[in-house]
């Protein structure tokens, strides 16, 4: 049956499917155009890992808060789970191809990144900087090919900040230690196979220790309730009375020095993952502007818009000529702890302000897990926090400028 003549006709109510994801490669300033064909290669084997295989299942992995062990076996296999750390039988990783390819799976997925992060730049670098030969030839393949996964036990329930109070113990017994004590926030501590843990020995200092998972004494409860990272186990492990051989103690892990170095080493590469963060936030909401249409019109077409999308370029063109002027710093041996401080300072308070903007600019559906933005607008949090929170980042900064301690 027809309508009555001058009847309304609805039309327009069904929303599009919008398409989000595709890569913009926003480099104004040219900081990319001369990077090395084989650090670029590096990055464009994790972009087609996050669009062929990261893209499809992330949003549901996010939502049922699952560890994609699959998807962790599957870096190592495309080798983007060694973070630039050396290992024998593996082509050499550039500082930048490591951090490009910290990068790009950030702008996929933060918790995917995390993997990474957890996994090559602590698990794998403390054994690589600090084991002995016999706990390399062990441990450094099948790290850095994920067929066993690493945690890195330095966080206490009482010590996050402040981790060079830790007070977990290692106790000499016969035949090697006993190692007591609580750790927090321990990626990969529930479902990996090792974690390197620092406690403090009978002579008072931060010593390493290479503890087996399914070590008697060794509990470990998964975190629950997570908004934040999702995609990635945190844990809350009880070490009671964990008794360890002598041969499980790290040689050149003997006091918070070595700790911290592991640390410093990965402050930049957080950076790095917030400028991934970043881009995916900056390049959805360009891509939602020119789709979605509102008062007859996209909301490209609106100034306002036009306005904060140019806000959001300028921020990250800053971020991306910081960073890739650090990391160059890093390559000759240059870069200071306070300098890698402000970058990691820098990027991740850049990232949190971008994707506030960008989750606002596209409205109710920025809440939606599909459109990207909501989790990452979660997962910077957490970014923001973790590897030393922007307090800790602004007081080791401040302290180089003025060249006092403002520590408590």
């Amino acid at each position: 049956m027809s309508n009555p003549k001058n009847a309304p006709v609805a039309q327009g109510t069904e929303e599009p499917s919008y398409e989000l994801w595709e890569p913009l490669d926003p480099d104004v300033a040219g900081v990319f155009r001369d990077v090395p064909a084989e650090d670029l290669a590096y990055r464009d084997r994790a972009r087609e890992f996050v669009q062929n295989e990261v893209r499809p299942v992330i949003a549901g992995i996010w939502d049922r808060a699952e560890y994609p062990l699959d998807l962790a076996k599957r870096l190592g296999d495309l080798d983007l789970l060694r973070d630039g750390v050396d290992v024998p039988g593996f082509p050499e990783q550039s500082l930048l191809a490591a951090s490009l390819t910290t990068m790009e799976l950030s702008r996929g997925d933060g918790s995917i990144a995390t993997i990474v992060g957890v996994q090559g730049g602590l698990a794998l670098r403390s054994v690589a900087n600090c084991g002995s030969d016999e706990q390399k030839d062990r441990w450094l393949e099948p790290l850095a090919r994920g067929t066993e996964l690493g945690a890195f036990a330095l966080t206490e329930p009482t010590h996050g900040s402040d981790s060079v109070s830790l007070e977990t113990r290692a106790v000499a017994v016969e035949g090697g230690y006993r190692i007591s004590g609580h750790k927090k926030w321990i990626g990969s501590g529930s479902v990996g196979q090792l974690a390197v843990v620092w406690a403090r020995g009978d002579d008072g200092q931060v010593q390493g220790f290479l503890v087996p998972q399914d070590a008697e004494g060794y509990n470990a409860q998964t975190i629950e309730g997570k908004v934040s990272l999702r995609g990635i186990w945190q844990a809350l492990i009880e070490l009671d009375e964990v008794f360890v051989p002598e041969s499980a103690k790290m040689p050149g892990a003997n006091s918070f020095k070595d700790t911290a170095r592991v640390l410093q080493a990965t402050r930049l590469g957080v950076a790095w993952g917030a400028l991934g963060q970043a881009t995916a936030v900056y390049e959805t909401a360009v891509h939602y502007a020119k789709q979605r249409v509102q008062f007859g019109r996209p909301l490209a077409a609106s100034q306002i818009v036009q306005a904060r999308l140019a806000e959001m370029l300028s921020q990250l063109t800053s971020l991306q000529s910081l960073l890739l002027a650090l990391t160059r710093a890093e390559e000759r041996g240059e870069l200071s702890g306070p300098g890698a401080s402000l970058g990691k300072y820098t990027a991740t308070r850049t990232a949190r302000d971008m994707a506030r903007n960008a989750r606002d600019l596209l409205g109710g559906n920025g809440i939606l897990l599909e459109n990207r933005v909501a989790r990452h607008f979660a997962d910077i949090e957490a970014l923001h926090t973790y590897e030393g929170t922007e307090t800790v980042q602004a007081l080791i900064i401040g302290r180089e400028i003025t060249g006092v301690s403002a520590f408590a």
